[in-house]
């Protein structure tokens, strides 16, 4: 793929999962990677650390709360200071836990407060994240922005509605962001991921249903794995993809088509 080697990302919630998978691509392709932690700063600085030794590349963690769209700017700022460019923006942190309490469940129990704050880590983070670093992608002549998604707004999932609208959101928002960044060399894009074994998805009250459902919907007859969604991604990033915009690449073992 193309050579990306000393150039910039930045990846939101990459201290597990999906997202350490996608800081630990770039890194391996000599990308310099700023990535975001909620609340575990010493597992955040160690994943940095050994993305530093082990690719001899930059980086460093920052916190943020994604409930909270104001910490974006300072954020970014922050990034500033310790790296001299911005190339790649991957949106990708997600909420689980109390914060989901009355977006998590069947349709008739769903509750505003939880569809609010998964609306506002999914869509507003996107949008806030997207605008800072579609400021610093313009100065360095462009850049591309990908944000995370799930085939839970294409196929019926169990309890999944609050979080599968809002994915059908973001890919809106980012088809809409991709024709108005355009003209600022900015290709955006998403990735709709089939269920992933991660914490998030282990998570969930009917995890062991979910994954033997997807193992037999699976055309490959598996689980996806985090790496799965990092190499999707990153291709995305690449020269390779330069005349891919507004699209959303599946990523579901094909599941979503049997």
């Amino acid at each position: 793929m193309s050579n990306n080697r000393g150039k910039t990302v930045v990846v939101t919630g990459a201290t597990k999962g999906i997202g350490k998978a996608i800081a630990e691509k770039f890194a391996s392709e000599g990308v310099n990677v700023a990535f975001t932690y909620n609340s575990n700063e010493e597992v955040a600085n160690q994943i940095a650390t050994e993305l530093e030794s082990k690719y001899s590349i930059k980086a460093k963690a920052y916190p943020l709360n994604i409930l909270e769209p104001d910490e974006f700017k300072p954020l970014f700022k922050a990034i500033d200071e310790d790296f001299d460019r911005i190339d790649f923006f991957v949106s990708n942190a997600m909420i689980y836990g109390r914060p989901v309490v009355g977006g998590y469940g069947k349709f008739m129990r769903l509750k505003p407060r939880g569809l609010n704050n998964i609306y506002t880590a999914t869509v507003n983070a996107f949008v806030v994240g997207s605008q800072e670093a579609a400021k610093r992608m313009e100065k360095v002549g462009g850049g591309s922005i990908v944000t995370m998604s799930s085939t839970g707004n294409l196929i019926y999932i169990d309890n999944y509605a609050g979080h599968g609208t809002n994915k059908a959101a973001v890919e809106a928002m980012s088809r809409y962001a991709a024709v108005e960044l355009g003209e600022m060399g900015i290709r955006v894009n998403a990735v709709s991921g089939g269920p992933i074994d991660t914490d998030a998805l282990k998570a969930f009250t009917n995890y062991e249903e979910v994954k033997a459902e997807t193992v037999k919907r699976s055309a490959v007859n598996r689980m996806g794995s985090p790496e799965d969604i990092a190499g999707s991604v990153y291709f995305l990033c690449t020269d390779e993809a330069s005349w891919i915009t507004g699209q959303t690449l599946v990523v579901d073992g094909g599941t979503t088509f049997r």
